[in-house]
């Protein structure tokens, strides 16, 4: 069977999963909501007058799509994985493998809702802050893009440690020594050129941080980095983390066995 032969499979697996996140709203979309805004009221009291990053640009201009990054890719993430693995511990994921849906239409379907919620999320978290703070847009290309590329990689990745993992605990301890810092880490409240070189250079490792740095770019208009590389960067790591998930559902991984 060709791996995207069943629209209507794929439809109805999307829809499922938007509907299971929607179904717990205040949790899945309002709580992060709220959690943003509680990150800017804290950081703009305390900074907004003792920090300027870029010239002409606000430290919470600089800061709110930071924080709108950030709750897209946590979100997204945690969609991906907190579905897969609660599939696989009451065994209903077993039975979707051995449908008539091929596994790049399940890998699809789990990617796009994920995009979806955190897209949803971050949008709320900005028109929240919109109310607070005039953000331009300079690149509207590259807000859209830089929410679909980091949201998808991050749906992919929570894809990986769902199939991987076997208990929820496992699930906490990858959100919370792997997705937290690293995304706390990002550039999110500083601009990494404000860091000590070792730091900086650094910063370059984590994936996370060319998320944020795009993003950022596409409203101010400035960035630490060429966008172009932050795009490449999220491109190369969606085709590596998404083939990795891809194959993992493909063969079965610790889920046929």
């Amino acid at each position: 069977m060709s791996e995207f032969s069943n629209a209507l499979g794929f439809y109805t697996l999307f829809r499922k999963e938007c509907r299971r996140f929607l179904r717990v709203a205040v949790q899945t979309v309002l709580t992060p909501v709220l959690t943003s805004m509680l990150y800017l009221a804290v950081f703009a009291q305390v900074l907004a007058d003792r920090v300027q990053v870029y010239d002409g640009i606000g430290y919470v201009q600089f800061l709110v799509p930071g924080l709108v990054m950030m709750t897209v890719i946590q979100n997204a993430y945690a969609n991906s994985s907190s579905s897969l693995i609660q599939s696989k511990m009451n065994g209903s994921l077993n039975f979707l493998l051995v449908s008539p849906i091929s596994a790049g239409e399940i890998f699809a379907a789990y990617l796009t809702a994920s995009i979806v919620r955190g897209a949803m999320v971050g949008a709320g978290v900005l028109c929240v802050a919109l109310l607070f703070v005039d953000l331009p847009l300079s690149h509207p290309w590259a807000v859209i893009l830089g929410v679909i590329l980091s949201s998808a990689l991050l749906a992919a990745l929570g894809m990986v440690a769902g199939i991987w993992g076997e208990q929820f605990e496992q699930m906490a301890v990858f959100q919370n020594f792997i997705i937290m810092p690293l995304s706390f880490l990002s550039g999110v409240f500083y601009s990494i050129h404000s860091l000590p070189d070792w730091w900086r250079q650094l910063s370059h490792f984590n994936p996370f941080f060319y998320t944020v740095d795009a993003f950022r770019y596409g409203f101010l208009g400035h960035s630490d980095i060429d966008p172009s590389i932050s795009f490449s960067v999220m491109a190369v790591s969606l085709l590596l983390v998404g083939g990795l998930a891809w194959a993992m559902l493909a063969r079965g991984y610790k889920i046929r066995e």
